[in-house]
């Protein structure tokens, strides 16, 4: 991730202004990837380092037709895996971790995903990001997984500067209102996707542009700097 720009970080009253606006304009985000339980849940996240949620849900239409289980992913078998995904990038290096996470959901925990992030975290191809998409999603509980959108949007807003991933999620662990944990991290990384922009942030239509730091503001197209 490229160094961010220094901003001032906004105060928890701003903060809180964000996210009551964020719930006002949609109460119940949801993420983008297809899952159908938490183990395609675990292998889509996992599949979607470096890739698109649409390329992703692409290659795990079959896949997951196929392998809803732990134990039908290893009766696949890695080169079926690998087939399979190839349209994702890094695919090879994937269907290993996905097969090799899948015997040791057997082999460990009885073929269930688990609800601790050291557990999920010893899986192969599973880092805290993805360990905090599982445990929010699927266990309900309140992570913030932050992703480039994510670390993009609390830099750049000044909601929480941070040098790292890992920064900017402790962070909001402190800027974020209790009531709005669950679904902060969805929030703020479909705003990121979808309105603050890496090439250019589309001010004109963002909702939270009044408490923003980044300047200057982007204008409506076809229309200079006021």
């Amino acid at each position: 991730m490229p160094g961010p720009k220094k901003v001032k970080t906004l105060t928890r009253a701003e903060a809180e202004a964000i996210f009551e606006r964020f719930h006002a304009i949609e109460p119940e985000p949801k993420g983008e990837l297809d899952y159908v339980n938490a183990f395609t849940l675990l292998v889509a996240v996992v599949l979607s380092a470096q890739a698109t949620d649409t390329g992703v849900n692409k290659a795990t239409r079959a896949l997951f037709e196929l392998a809803p289980s732990p134990a039908a992913m290893v009766a696949l078998g890695v080169e079926r895996i690998t087939e399979l995904i190839r349209t994702i990038g890094l695919y090879r290096g994937k269907a290993k971790n996905v097969f090799a996470l899948s015997q040791i959901l057997i082999e460990t925990h009885n073929g269930e995903v688990p609800a601790e992030r050291e557990a999920l975290e010893a899986l192969p191809g599973v880092g805290r990001k993805t360990a905090n998409v599982v445990l929010n999603i699927w266990f309900k509980q309140p992570t913030i997984a932050v992703d480039t959108h994510l670390f993009r949007v609390g830099n750049r807003t000044g909601l929480a500067p941070g040098a790292t991933p890992l920064a900017v999620e402790l962070a909001l662990t402190k800027q974020v209102p209790e009531r709005f944990m669950l679904h902060a991290h969805h929030w703020l990384i479909l705003h990121g996707r979808y309105i603050c922009k890496a090439r250019k942030p589309e001010c004109w239509r963002c909702p939270i542009a009044e408490w923003c730091r980044y300047e200057p503001k982007t204008p409506l197209p076809g229309r200079g700097l006021s």
